[in-house]
């Protein structure tokens, strides 16, 4: 945990685990130093607690390089057949090794054995927003 100030965390509700779990991808933002955008599709992920989710590095270069620089990121996750959505904002590290690592590489093995992960990224969120169409888009979860 980290000392000083503590910052209040989004909770990922059920509601928003069900979306992740169906989702087929998920869009990831990230910034250089200097405010230069990057958006990546990343296929592998899942919520690990209520307020940490897992997003496997397989190709990742710039994401990666982005991430040590700065690493606030925005996290897009939809379920196009209930037509549902979330952003997820937060900040990411990197791992390499450990059980998160080693259970991400059995998650994306299981699916794609050809596949060789690099690391773990594990978004702390900060913040949900709506991204459903509708009346609630942008609205945060509470």
């Amino acid at each position: 945990m980290q000392k000083g100030v503590k910052k209040e965390m989004a909770k990922i509700t059920e509601e928003v685990k069900e979306v992740v779990g169906k989702s087929k991808g998920f869009a990831v933002a990230t910034a250089t130093k200097e405010g230069e955008p990057n958006v990546v599709p990343i296929a592998f992920g899942k919520v690990l607690s209520e307020d940490e989710v897992l997003l496997m590095d397989v190709f990742m270069k710039k994401t990666e390089e982005n991430i040590k620089a700065n690493p606030k990121v925005a996290v897009s996750v939809w379920d196009l057949d209930a037509l549902k959505g979330y952003q997820f904002k937060g900040s990411a590290r990197i791992e390499t090794s450990g059980s998160v690592f080693d259970d991400g590489v059995k998650m994306v093995k299981s699916m794609m054995p050809e596949l060789s992960p690099k690391a773990a990224v594990i978004v702390k969120v900060d913040s949900i927003y709506v991204t459903s169409p509708g009346p609630d888009v942008g609205k945060k979860v509470e």
